[in-house]
């Protein structure tokens, strides 16, 4: 297996090319814990290029030989589990973070369920449906992230929170790249959502359908908007810095949602994003909060929300 340095070296480029929002975001965190970030992004990062045929998140193509890929993923992921050396630096990334924070294995293969349900051509049909992918996709990143930063996996509540950072970031991720999926032959809205407002599923982007699309994405905002302030209440009971680094994503990316549903119609005639004057605006406001938050908040989770499945 490579040594540890490089595997950090090469997961910093990986996630300085793959995600400026979360490069932004993880520079926040101690040494430690953002060098651990960085790995586990690694993964998360090779995982989705491999099974979506893409480069960095870019470039997402239809793949002939899905299922010959996710043998792969888990072929690797279960070498890295077992300390292993796979060939491939980062799964090795992911063998490193593992061991070093004894991170429960049925999270990293609630992940590659995720990119099955992609591989098997699965289509939400409910809403339930839609937060059970989001979970496997995102939602188990956010437990994975939580237990790096320190959380102990018996605490279900604060991985529930969590999780629903998670949530948040996959539901703002769909009602963003609604056009980009169309494209490569994916749709993650509900079919129950498109008949109830007469989309038809191979018309999605059709200009008639765009103040119906607009509805659908402000519904899916909006619902990221009840995880994100849920996933604020578990951010308090971590490290100060992680703290930070949490609440500078939760607002990066909350952004995004939010410029999807201000945008209305146009939402998807140019990607959304958030400049860097914005994240560094989002770092200093989350700077001030992380300090301002005092000890763990006791909040009942609301139980309308979604919730992560049980093993």
């Amino acid at each position: 297996m490579a040594d540890r340095p490089a595997l950090v070296a090469a997961a910093r480029d990986t996630i300085a090319r793959g995600s400026k929002s979360f490069a932004a975001a993880s520079t926040l965190f101690d040494p430690a814990t953002r060098e651990r970030a960085w790995l586990l992004y690694a993964w998360c990062r090779a995982c989705d290029d491999l099974a979506d045929g893409q480069e960095l998140g870019h470039g997402m193509q239809r793949v002939d030989d899905a299922p010959a890929r996710l043998a792969l993923i888990r072929e690797r992921t279960a070498l890295a589990l077992a300390g292993r050396a796979t060939g491939d630096a980062s799964f090795d990334a992911l063998g490193v973070v593992a061991a070093e924070t004894n991170l429960p294995h049925a999270l990293v293969y609630d992940v590659i369920d995720g990119f099955q349900l992609d591989a098997d051509d699965w289509r939400p049909r409910t809403e339930a449906d839609l937060y059970q992918y989001c979970y496997h996709v995102a939602g188990a990143v956010g437990g994975m992230m939580a237990v790096v930063m320190g959380v102990d996996p018996a605490d279900t509540d604060t991985l529930d929170r969590a999780c629903d950072l998670g949530l948040a970031f996959q539901l703002a991720n769909i009602a963003r790249d609604v056009g980009e999926d169309a494209a490569a032959g994916r749709c993650y809205l509900p079919t129950d959502w498109l008949a109830e407002t007469g989309i038809a599923q191979d018309a999605i982007m059709a200009p008639a359908n765009r103040a119906a699309l607009t509805m659908l994405a402000r519904r899916m905002t909006a619902r990221a908007r009840l995880h994100e302030d849920s996933a604020r209440i578990g951010a308090a009971r971590l490290p100060w810095r992680s703290r930070w680094a949490v609440l500078a994503a939760a607002d990066i990316y909350g952004g995004i949602a939010r410029k999807v549903a201000a945008a209305g119609d146009g939402a998807w005639d140019r990607r959304q994003t958030t400049s860097k004057a914005e994240k560094l605006v989002a770092i200093g406001r989350s700077f001030l909060q992380a300090r301002l938050t005092r000890g763990p908040a006791v909040v009942p989770r609301d139980p309308v929300l979604w919730t992560r499945p049980r093993d």
